[in-house]
C-alpha cells in the first residue's frame, strides 16, 4: 500500500449542470486537410460513447464519454475553474435535480479549454437525464502526496482510485500498469499550460506511422497511458528523462495538433515512474471494483 496523506485530504462539494453541445454560426470543424465537417463535438450526454469504448473511429471531434458538466453562467467563471480544479477522476458524483435525481456515478476526466468535468453513469440513469440537470461531486484528491516519493507529484485522482491501479514499488521507483506508451514529442494542444491540476492535453494523431508503431490507434477512453519525456510538475513541458501517467478522457480529433486528451495523474522529472504495458489498464475496470465496496 502506498504511503500517502489521504487521511488529511479535504472532501468538498462542487456542483455543475449538464452542458449543452455548442456550435458557431459557421459550424464547420476544420480537419488536417483543410476540409470542413459538420459533426458532434463536446458537451451534452453521449449515450453510446462510454469509458472503455474506442477513442478512435467516431464520427465526431473531441467527444466526451457519458455526461459532460460545467457551470455555464459566464458570471461564475471562477466557480467553474474551481469545479475543474477540485473534481478528480474517481470522485463520486450524484444527480441532485430532475428525473434522475439520486443517480450516482464517477468522474472520469477533465477537459481543458471547454472546461468540462466528464462523468460516467449507468445507462438507465443517463436515459432519465436532461441538459441542465444539476450534479454534485464529492471532490477529493488535490493535495494528495506520496510520502515516500517526493519526486513524484500527484494530481486529479481520488485517493481510493489511486490505490486500485496496481502500482508496485521497486527500488525507489513506481511501476504503473498502462495501456500504451506515448512518445512525448507528439503531445500537442495544451502543452505549455501553467498547471495540470485542471484539464488535459492532446496526443497528436496526424503521423499514422507513429500511431501504428505505438498502438495509439488502439487506445480506449479511460486507458492509462505513459507520456515519455513529459514533465507535468508545474505545467506541461518536454524534458528528457521525465515521465507522466495520465488517463485518456476524450476521443480523437480531426483538428491539426489535436487528438485524444490525457488528464495527468502522476508526474516525475527524475525517471521515477516505470510503465508496465497492460492492455486492460483502464479506469472502468478499477472503478467497477470501487462500486462493489
Amino acid at each position: 500500500m502506498l504511503n500517502t496523506n489521504k487521511d488529511r485530504i479535504v472532501v468538498q462539494s462542487v456542483q455543475g449542470s449538464i452542458s449543452h453541445p455548442g456550435a458557431g454560426r459557421l459550424p464547420y470543424r476544420m480537419d488536417r486537410e483543410g476540409k470542413g465537417h459538420n459533426i458532434p463535438g463536446t458537451g451534452g450526454i453521449s449515450y453510446n460513447v462510454r469509458v472503455g469504448d474506442p477513442a478512435f473511429g467516431w464520427a465526431g471531434d473531441h467527444i466526451e464519454p457519458g455526461v459532460s458538466m460545467k457551470i455555464s453562467d459566464k458570471s461564475r467563471s471562477t466557480d467553474n475553474y474551481g469545479l475543474g480544479l477540485l473534481a478528480c477522476i474517481g470522485n463520486k458524483a450524484r444527480v441532485v435535480s430532475g428525473e434522475a435525481q439520486g443517480a450516482e456515478g464517477y468522474v472520469t476526466g477533465l477537459h481543458g479549454g471547454i472546461n468540462h468535468v466528464i462523468i460516467d453513469f449507468d445507462q438507465d440513469d443517463m436515459e432519465e437525464m436532461k441538459v441542465g440537470d444539476d450534479i454534485l461531486v464529492k471532490a477529493a484528491g488535490q493535495g494528495l502526496e506520496l510520502k515516500d516519493y517526493p519526486e513524484i507529484k500527484v494530481f486529479n485522482i481520488a485517493p481510493e482510485l489511486l490505490e486500485k491501479l496496481g502500482i508496485e514499488e521497486d527500488d525507489g521507483k513506481l511501476t504503473v500498469p498502462v495501456a500504451a506508451e506515448i512518445p512525448g514529442h507528439i503531445m500537442g494542444s495544451g502543452i505549455g499550460a501553467s498547471t495540470v491540476a485542471m484539464g488535459d492535453y492532446d496526443i497528436t494523431t496526424g503521423d499514422k506511422d507513429i500511431m501504428e508503431e505505438y498502438g495509439i490507434d488502439q487506445l480506449k477512453l479511460g486507458d492509462l497511458v505513459y507520456l515519455s519525456n513529459c514533465d507535468n510538475t508545474y505545467g506541461r513541458e518536454y524534458i528528457t528523462g521525465a515521465g507522466s501517467i495520465g488517463v485518456v478522457v476524450h476521443s480523437d480529433c480531426i483538428k491539426m495538433g489535436h487528438g485524444p486528451g490525457v488528464t495527468t495523474i502522476l508526474t516525475s522529472k527524475e525517471s521515477k515512474l516505470v510503465p508496465a504495458i497492460d492492455p486492460e489498464a483502464n479506469i472502468s475496470k478499477y472503478m467497477e471494483s470501487l462500486k462493489n465496496e
